[in-house]
């Protein structure tokens, strides 16, 4: 993940983003029980960097929101809660290797090299499935996850998606892109 502390937005742009998180904060509590949104808008506020990822995430479709609270550090954790894969990150293959590998039809990015460059970092397995505990995401569409590296050498990334009621992991070529796969990220501030 890229250290994005040096990228800004404009004054007028972090306002208008903060109003977006806020009015979403206020209509999905469900993700974050017993949270108080001045105490987020104080963390957000004081870390220009990480606002200047939020605002990425939710440009590309994301619609990030806050899902939890890391006891240990004292961050808030944010992460994509779009219905579906964020719209503007899809028709991604895995990462740089895989997008190398493709000879012809190479996609325009990678997953996990799109994801350094906005300052986030693409869901592990379990919080794909921690966050399908706060509603129903993807089911149209499937999210590339943080492939584990054995799995990695040998060719292959893992993706997930929702449907029949149930999370669903499976197994691709790495250098596969699909326009109804893309990735979910999140960011601890």
């Amino acid at each position: 993940m890229k250290n994005n502390s040096g990228k800004k937005l404009i004054a007028k742009q972090a306002e208008e983003l903060l109003g977006i998180l806020e009015q979403r904060f206020e209509k999905y509590t469900l993700h974050h029980k017993g949270m108080d949104w001045s105490a987020v808008m104080k963390k957000l506020i004081s870390n220009p960097g990480k606002l200047w990822s939020l605002n990425e995430m939710e440009k590309t479709g994301g619609e990030p929101d806050v899902i939890g609270f890391d006891k240990k550090s004292g961050a808030y954790i944010f992460c994509d809660c779009s219905p579906e894969s964020p719209s503007g990150r899809r028709s991604l293959c895995y990462d740089g290797e895989a997008l190398e590998s493709r000879k012809e039809f190479k996609p325009k990015n990678s997953a996990v090299e799109l994801a350094a460059e906005m300052g986030i970092e693409i869901l592990t397995e379990e919080e794909y499935r921690e966050l399908q505990k706060l509603g129903k995401f993807d089911t149209k569409t499937s999210d590339w996850l943080k492939t584990p590296a054995d799995i990695r050498k040998l060719g292959g990334a893992i993706f997930a998606d929702f449907r029949y009621g149930t999370v669903f992991v499976y197994h691709n070529g790495a250098e596969s892109y699909y326009a109804s796969r893309g990735f979910r990220g999140l960011i601890k501030i």
